[in-house]
């Protein structure tokens, strides 16, 4: 399942070094969007994260993000600080983080004091990944009484952050309890140059959501690798790449489970609104023939999808096309058990990369 060239709408980026990354090197991770499937409450949905994120302990995975998004019916992290608090209390070494929490909707502070509350609960376990989108429509940006100029100061609200969790906070007379001085460590997520421009200059890892936004990758990480400014959090650049999975035991299983999900992730795009429409599966097949439909589809051009042999090769070659320092695999699966064995297979097949 070859790559495709991306990022035509990009400037050429800067010249990087044409690196072939040792695949024993490069971890994985897990993201989970807690997904509410048809029929299931959001604690069903978490109860099924806890059981990935004890699969992924066992399994080898090195961390498990979970992203902020509100207003969705089939999206149940919506709160990553409380739902990491959870699933810490229910595993014992995996890493937990936000990946991420959108910090324009959010004080600093606030942000700050949640963090440092894992970070004291649950030492050396937490991440804390920060995106500028809203994680919302318009009509529930407001709702959250976000302004809609709150991503312009992402990069000073990201270094205000930095210095209440550092202990070296920014705005006289105020401190961060908890927070101050757990160092939480910060990654910096992005879709575009924009986040990868702001890693590099703050001297902070950088993850890319091309498991959604597959269009900039490679430019986004040659711009990264290019301007990287070392800082007292990383020395090095570090480049994380996310890929959507499934693997099954047979090439024909995940292809079954994948052309369910991608109808799913088109119809969740398709059916939004008030007077949210229910389409067939005949109905999203023929949309999926349209140039809109197919511009959904592949929103999820990055997918690894076969028996382990083939998933395989396939985040091999992904790892090396996007230059990256490690994988967030984002299990598609729409049946939980699959998911899961999704998890195990995956692990698996590239025992290496695990147990890095």
């Amino acid at each position: 399942m070859p790559l495709s060239r991306c990022g035509r709408n990009a400037a050429r980026p800067p010249e990087v070094d044409a690196r072939v990354n040792d695949e024993r090197s490069i971890p994985l991770s897990l993201l989970d969007l807690a997904p509410i499937a048809a029929g299931q409450s959001a604690r069903e949905s978490f109860a099924a994260s806890v059981l990935l994120a004890q699969t992924g302990e066992k399994a080898g995975y090195r961390r498990v993000w979970y992203a902020e998004h509100h207003s969705m019916a089939t999206i149940a992290s919506s709160a990553p600080a409380v739902l990491i608090a959870h699933i810490a209390a229910h595993t014992s070494t995996i890493r937990l983080g936000a990946g991420g929490v959108m910090l324009p909707n959010h004080a600093p502070l606030t942000i700050a004091e949640q963090f440092g509350t894992l970070a004291e609960l649950y030492p050396d376990r937490i991440d804390l990944g920060l995106g500028r989108a809203p994680g919302s429509d318009r009509t529930t940006m407001q709702a959250l009484r976000r302004d809609a100029s709150a991503s312009d100061t992402f990069a000073q609200d990201v270094r205000e952050l930095q210095g209440y969790l550092s202990g070296e906070s920014l705005i006289e007379g105020v401190r961060a309890v908890p927070g101050a001085g757990t160092n939480v460590p910060l990654y910096v997520l992005g879709s575009s140059l924009f986040g990868a421009q702001l890693a590099a200059a703050f001297g902070l890892p950088f993850a890319f959501a091309s498991h959604f936004a597959p269009d900039l990758l490679v430019e986004a990480a040659a711009w990264y690798r290019s301007g990287f400014t070392p800082s007292a959090q990383l020395s090095a650049p570090y480049m994380m790449a996310a890929v959507n999975v499934i693997a099954a035991d047979t090439d024909e299983d995940a292809r079954v489970q994948h052309r369910a999900a991608v109808r799913h992730r088109v119809r969740m795009m398709v059916a939004r609104g008030p007077q949210a429409v229910t389409y067939s599966d005949g109905q999203i097949d023929a949309f999926l023939t349209t140039p809109q439909g197919a511009r959904l589809a592949d929103m999820m051009r990055y997918t690894a999808v076969g028996a382990p042999g083939e998933v395989r090769e396939y985040l091999r070659e992904f790892a090396r096309h996007a230059q990256a320092d490690e994988l967030i695999t984002a299990h598609a699966s729409l049946d939980l058990d699959a998911r899961l064995r999704s998890v195990r297979l995956t692990a698996d097949a590239l025992q290496p990369v695990a147990a890095a």
